[in-house]
């Protein structure tokens, strides 16, 4: 439980061949440029990186490759969240032996189980790991449910439960978990548009899908706020927005890998039925990113 979770960790995308295969090798280029921008860890596996496309086989072999070749140089977080209690723990077991040092577990995103259930859900899968578990609310994503502050609460008292990714882009749910939780707990932002003032209000760093397109300037966006400069900071944030804005310009996630290919960094199609932008929505993103400094 040594792992001490800061920073901006990046939910990296899933590198895919025409043919919608996995594509490793440039999975690999991507650890590397992520790391090499300074981020503070790579976390496989998330929604952003089409999780819910993956089978069992290909996920095993996705953490297996993010952590041999990131070869400790950050943490390696797996997504490990499923339907049930006992496929989010077989997943997480998967992640525990091929050695990532974390796994985040969103809440079921098809059923809507009681916040006492999902208390009952965590705490079961924390209890299967020696890992420390990252809770992760996605409202959006799981048809309006979200972990209260409430409940955040209670799970932060279960030894290896560390963390929360917040992605409901409510600023008071944020602040609120953060004032509920103990300091030790990470609070996380999961909305781009607002990790500065996630960071302002005591989040411990940021997961943010569109470190995927602008890392450099995520991670300026952090380590000035570190450094005291909030000039920096809001000045980083203000660029960075207009292009988290623009993501929803298509269908999650595949705008992020549009918005990868036109500033240079290729990663391919998203699976079906994603389909890519049309030539008009391609010339704004182009656009978008190229008023940001990206392209």
């Amino acid at each position: 439980m040594a792992l001490k979770i800061r920073g901006i960790i990046p939910p990296i995308v899933t590198p895919m061949l025409p043919d919608e295969e996995v594509d490793y090798p440039t999975l690999r280029k991507l650890i590397d440029h992520q790391i090499a921008c300074g981020v503070h860890g790579i976390f496989v596996l998330g929604t952003t990186g089409e999780c819910y496309a993956l089978d069992a086989v290909e996920k095993q072999k996705i953490v297996a490759t993010a952590v041999e070749h990131v070869n400790r140089r950050v943490p390696v977080y797996a997504g490990t969240g499923a339907e049930t209690t006992r496929e989010a723990i077989l997943h997480t077991k998967m992640a525990e032996r091929e050695g990532a040092n974390g796994v985040s577990v969103i809440t079921p995103y098809f059923i809507m189980p009681s916040q006492a259930e999902m208390v009952d859900h965590y705490r079961r899968v924390a209890e299967s790991t020696n890992l420390p578990v990252v809770l992760y609310s996605n409202p959006a994503t799981c048809g309006g449910l979200k972990i209260e502050p409430e409940t955040v609460a209670k799970l932060s008292n279960v030894k290896n439960i560390v963390a929360i990714k917040d992605s409901s882009g409510d600023l008071q749910n944020l602040i609120e978990t953060i004032r509920l939780v103990p300091e030790s707990f990470a609070v996380l932002q999961g909305r781009d548009t607002l990790l500065a003032a996630g960071l302002v209000f005591g989040a411990k760093g940021a997961v943010p899908a569109s470190c995927n397109i602008a890392p450099k300037l995520v991670v300026e966006i952090y380590e000035s706020f570190v450094a005291g400069d909030l000039e920096r900071t809001k000045a980083a944030q203000s660029r960075l927005s207009p292009v988290r804005i623009a993501l929803m310009m298509g269908t999650a996630p595949g705008v992020v890998k549009q918005a990868m290919a036109i500033t240079g960094f290729d990663v391919g199609p998203s699976r079906s039925p994603i389909a890519p932008l049309s030539a008009e929505k391609r010339a704004k993103l182009k656009e978008i990113l190229t008023e940001a400094g990206l392209a």
